[in-house]
């Protein structure tokens, strides 16, 4: 950062700080906790030698939020993908339900924007499309912050609501479904092949407020992958070109992640017990009525202060899927280890039943 012409390029740079800050949240927590150790351990031989009572009682409060400490930087470790330090691009989408999952999913992007706020991530709207009466049918952001995208991931699936309809006029108890979706963000050299042939860009006129130029200029562009069926588009830049560009960034992300999924499909058929993975399955239930609670499906993770999860309070969510997701990994490896052993042995027991044929008939 300090080289003569760093800032010539605001791209590239931007990207180095936001390297720069992801890799400052991983180690200055560690410093910080050591210096604490240090400064603790002094100040309970000085306790314990001068036998000051109140000093000890403060110094297990003290301890005890280190251990918070150390459990936070833990948490921090089991971020150790390659991906999981970039920022992301997020999705939320409604699903069948009409007028009332619309309204569902403007209440996630309200849940989700508090999170953002809460994190320090900074996040802006890409693409929107309003609900028909209420809410919003779909809407993608750009959240970018450290290790934006290996929290967020997290967040991937169905997401169910049940609560009163505030639309139904018999007051009926109804469920809703959103769909949210999370994909990180890649450099410009990411290794995918795009096929100009495979693409339909169109271009069309923006919605919403951007005054005239917005209205009246066909800067929005969305662009579809025929072979996958993706579409992506992209209309918060004035300019076409640039909507352009920040939609095949949106693509090559998304068509990164399919080949990872395909290829975890695959994985899973030949180590799986159940051989199939279930991707999109409901991930979440926040129930409103009869009772409260918000309860996570794959880590059984539970809380009854819905109000607090409405406005933005994840972290335990989070948590509690990212240690779910590192026993789980452990597990996939261990199994892999145990078969790759089993043919190994397999092996050498054949070799040697080979050895032993040839021996006997050279004696015969």
């Amino acid at each position: 950062m300090a080289g003569v012409g760093f800032w010539d390029n605001p791209d590239t740079a931007q990207s180095v700080v936001s390297q720069l800050s992801a890799l400052k949240s991983v180690i200055e927590p560690v410093e910080e906790t050591q210096r604490e150790v240090e400064d603790l351990r002094e100040l309970f031989e000085l306790a314990t030698a001068e036998s000051d009572k109140d000093e000890l009682i403060q110094l297990e409060d003290d301890l005890a939020n280190l251990v918070k400490k150390c459990e936070q930087i833990e948490l921090a470790g089991l971020l150790s993908r390659p991906e999981d330090m970039k920022n992301c691009f997020f999705s939320i989408h409604a699903g069948a339900g009409g007028t009332e999952s619309c309204d569902w999913a403007n209440m996630l992007l309200r849940m989700y924007s508090r999170y953002f706020e809460k994190n320090k991530y900074k996040f802006r709207e890409l693409d929107i499309t309003p609900g028909e009466e209420a809410g919003i049918r779909s809407i993608t952001l750009r959240v970018s912050g450290p290790f934006a995208y290996g929290k967020l991931s997290c967040e991937t699936g169905v997401h169910r609501l049940v609560r009163i309809s505030p639309f139904d006029s018999q007051k009926r108890r109804h469920t809703s479904f959103a769909a949210v979706d999370c994909v990180p963000e890649f450099d410009d050299d990411i290794d995918v092949e795009i096929d100009e042939e495979d693409l339909r860009i169109d271009f069309y006129r923006a919605s919403g407020a951007g005054g005239q130029h917005v209205n009246k200029v066909s800067s929005a562009v969305r662009i579809t992958h025929e072979p996958t069926g993706i579409v992506v588009q992209c209309q918060n830049e004035r300019s076409q070109h640039k909507n352009r560009a920040q939609a095949m960034k949106v693509l090559k992300a998304k068509l990164y992640v399919l080949e990872q999924q395909k290829r975890d499909a695959e994985l899973a058929k030949l180590y799986s017990e159940k051989g199939e993975i279930a991707w999109g399955n409901q991930i979440r239930s926040y129930v409103l009525q009869p009772y409260r609670m918000v309860k996570d499906h794959r880590t059984n993770f539970q809380t009854g202060n819905v109000d607090a999860v409405l406005d933005g309070e994840l972290d335990g969510f989070i948590e509690s899927h990212l240690r779910h997701r590192a026993k789980k990994g452990k597990v996939e490896i261990n199994r892999r280890e145990i078969i790759k052993n089993q043919i190994s042995h397999r092996g050498h027991r054949e070799h040697r039943g080979n050895k032993s044929k040839k021996g006997k008939g050279k004696q015969r």
